[in-house]
Formats: C-alpha cells, sequence, structure tokens
C-alpha cells in the first residue's frame, strides 16, 4: 500500500475532495485525522474509513484559528504516534466583481484559504521534524494560476497566495525532509461547486472553458494527492500539479 506506515491530517475533510482524500488514503494505509468544522458529517467520514477497516479519528478545526491546529496536531500525534502528511484541503468559494466585494468578504475567504494554510503549515512543521520528515500538500486552484472575469478577487487571490507560500514553505524545510507542494484543481463536482452548476448558464459556461468537455471528480483529484503525499514523490517540492481538464492550457 502506497501510504503503508503513515499519519495524514486532512482539512476540510468532512465533504468533497477532502473526503474523497481521506477514503483514500486509509485504502492506501494510512492513519488518517478527518478534521473539519463540519462535526457531523466528518465524524461519519471517520466512522466510514474505521468500518471498512482503517483507522481513522474524527478533530474539530476551524483552520483560522491557531489554537485549533495546535489541538488538531497534537490529537494525531497522542492517537497514532506521529504526523507524515498534512493535506490542506479546506477551502471556500466566492463570486463578485471587485468594486461589489466587501471588506468583510475578502477577509473570511482569505482567512480560510490563505491564513488556514499558512497556520495548519505552521502547526505541523514541528511534528514533521520530529516524525523525520514528511509533506505537506495545498489544495489552490487552476485560478491560483490564471484569471477568470466571473470569479471573486478574493477567491483567485487566495489560491496565489497559496501558490507562492507552498514554494516558500518547500524552500525553507527542503533540508528537513520537509516537502511541500500545490495541487490546482480546475472545476470539480463538489458540494462547493453545487451552487454554481444549478445554474444552467453558468455550468455551459464553465463546461466551454473545458477542453476535456466535463467537470473533474473529486477522486481524480485525491489521487493526485495521494502521489504527493507518497514517497513516490520523494523528489518533489515546491511543484504544482495541475488538474483541470486543460482549461490552463489555453
Amino acid at each position: 500500500m502506497r501510504l503503508a506506515g503513515k499519519v495524514a491530517l486532512i482539512s476540510g475533510g468532512a465533504r468533497g475532495m477532502g473526503a474523497a482524500e481521506a477514503r483514500l488514503f486509509a485504502r492506501e494505509g494510512a492513519q488518517v485525522v478527518v478534521a473539519d468544522v463540519l462535526e457531523s458529517e466528518g465524524k461519519a467520514v471517520a466512522a466510514e474509513v474505521s468500518a471498512g477497516g482503517g483507522q481513522s479519528v474524527f478533530a474539530r478545526l476551524d483552520v483560522t484559528s491557531e489554537a485549533d491546529w495546535v489541538q488538531a496536531i497534537a490529537l494525531a500525534v497522542s492517537r497514532f504516534g506521529k504526523l507524515n502528511v498534512l493535506v490542506n484541503n479546506a477551502g471556500i468559494g466566492g463570486s463578485s466583481r471587485v468594486e461589489d466585494t466587501t471588506a468583510e468578504a475578502w477577509d473570511r475567504v482569505m482567512g480560510v484559504n490563505a491564513k488556514g494554510v499558512f497556520l495548519g503549515t505552521k502547526a505541523a512543521i514541528p511534528a514533521m521534524r520530529r516524525a523525520g520528515g514528511g509533506s505537506i500538500v495545498n489544495i489552490a486552484s487552476q485560478l491560483g494560476l490564471v484569471g477568470m472575469e466571473d470569479s471573486s478577487p478574493q477567491y483567485t487571490a487566495s489560491k496565489g497566495a497559496v501558490r507562492l507560500l507552498t514554494k516558500t514553505t518547500a524552500l525553507q524545510y527542503a533540508r528537513e525532509g520537509i516537502r511541500c507542494n500545490s495541487v490546482h484543481p480546475g472545476p470539480i463536482l463538489t458540494p462547493m461547486t453545487e451552487q454554481r452548476r444549478a445554474d444552467p448558464v453558468v455550468y455551459q459556461r464553465m463546461l466551454s472553458r473545458i477542453p476535456l468537455g466535463r467537470y473533474g471528480e473529486a477522486d481524480e483529484v485525491a489521487y493526485a494527492v495521494l502521489y504527493l503525499a507518497s514517497d513516490e514523490s520523494a523528489f518533489v517540492t515546491g511543484s504544482e500539479l495541475v488538474i483541470d481538464g486543460g482549461w490552463t492550457a489555453q
């Protein structure tokens, strides 16, 4: 199994891509901490993993809270003995023009999507150092690479921030065997995209931008994250793995 003997914490693990990652990681031998503010959904994912023969525990985590991060990492170490993998998956979206974006809306998205990744990375590094190294995988977006006129400024800004935070982290900790890479999904079939997909005009406009002609599946992202979490990617750090159906090739 590709993650045998590894302990992983996945933020935003209660649904969507995070839940897919948790299930896949467990099938590949990892002990998984499912971390989220969505308690009932997160506990259900952890219970599902355990019922399937895996080892998993739920941690309530508001990614904008440094204290919550410290507690979640401590739970991983106390329950499973170490931390090898962190997936900074939690994220929220938005859809407004610059002039229509309030400071509060900006701060909310930047807080979850950018500050949350920073706090998680900061909290995980000491535990990974004690484990002899590790892999941090930050979930960004294709909109952290290119702009889009009908995306919100705070979303694209936050994902661009994740991209460069990833590179700085990779460079600062490479000598300690701690790798950091970013994953850039295009439109994926998750609860986060459900509202926009429900609008047929928006849905067709999004499809028209994807050369492969469809939205991606959560498992298609999860397998990419699995590669970066595993030792198969031992010589990969500071890199961007794009899973966007060809969006950014245009």
